[in-house]
């Protein structure tokens, strides 16, 4: 294996079709607020709708703390961000009270200026929603578009899985764990292990039954670059240190063109390790030739 190999077999794309969009999380986040947005439903094409808005949240307070998904907003964010609705001092006021605390006369007329001022009213008057839950789907999925990037390394711990699963049925003396934790290591296989920190947790175990030896292996992926490459390769100089100090072998299975931009690290990180490799070497046997 040569650091050159490495480099010139970085993986363009590791994406799939199931990347882009987790409909599952979508409709679970739906399925939580149903009730309140079937109740809101009720608003739609309502002639006199702002007596109706409030008369609906007076009725049915709970409703209100749906409202600001409509407007495709968190609550965490919601909370964080201040409000402006008085333009002539244009002082910003955290206004997710008015979704929570008990319904007054000052709430009443918050309410009214968030449905009015958030186009809320419009849509609602329009008919341009048929129904808020479908609406509220759609919200959803446009959410989750935020969270692609943590979905990157669950991506690249699947095709490892998958690898390593067809590596063990064909070496039955070898058998792996997922999100291994010193604590499932010896459930597993009966192997101490120190840690560093108690929320240590490697991406995968590998352990040979006949010889009683360990495999630690963390999987990562990066299409782009940025400081934080770096710090990646040197931190696992220090875990491959770590391990291999209770005789343990180490092995990180890396990979993206993100790597193009911080080669120097990457190549330090390759020649301190034992055992660095990507997709390709690992499909090209790389981890028969470590293990067996």
């Amino acid at each position: 294996m040569s650091f050159t190999i490495l480099r010139n077999t970085l993986q363009d794309s590791i994406f799939t079709w199931d990347y882009f969009t987790d409909f599952e999380k979508a409709k679970l986040n739906v399925k939580k607020i149903e009730k309140e947005l079937n109740l809101l439903n009720y608003l739609i094409g309502k002639e006199n709708i702002e007596e109706e808005f409030l008369s609906l949240v007076e009725e049915y307070p709970k409703v209100r703390k749906i409202l600001p998904i409509l407007i495709a907003i968190r609550d965490d964010k919601l909370s964080c961000t201040p409000i402006i609705t008085d333009l002539e001092t244009l002082i910003p006021e955290n206004k997710k009270y008015i979704f929570n605390d008990p319904i007054d006369k000052n709430i009443k007329k918050e309410l009214l200026i968030f449905f009015k001022e958030s186009g809320l009213k419009d849509i609602f008057e329009s008919k341009a929603v048929k129904n808020l839950v479908d609406y509220c789907f759609g919200v959803e999925v446009g959410f989750d578009t935020n969270a692609r990037k943590n979905r990157t390394g669950d991506i690249m711990e699947k095709l490892v899985f998958k690898f390593l699963e067809g590596f063990c049925e064909e070496n039955k003396n070898l058998q792996f764990i997922e999100q291994a934790t010193q604590k499932r290591i010896k459930s597993a296989f009966d192997y101490d292990i120190e840690i560093d920190k108690n929320s240590r947790r490697f991406d995968f175990a590998l352990f040979d039954k006949i010889k009683n030896k360990l495999f630690l292996i963390e999987v990562n992926y990066y299409s782009g670059g940025g400081s934080k490459l770096k710090a990646t390769a040197g931190e696992y100089q220090y875990l491959n240190d770590f391990v291999k100090a209770q005789n343990i072998d180490f092995i990180w299975i890396t990979d993206g063109k993100g790597w193009l931009t911080s080669l120097r690290p990457l190549e330090e990180t390759f020649n301190h390790n034992d055992y660095v490799i990507n997709l390709d070497m690992l499909k090209n046997g790389a981890l028969k030739q470590i293990c067996l």
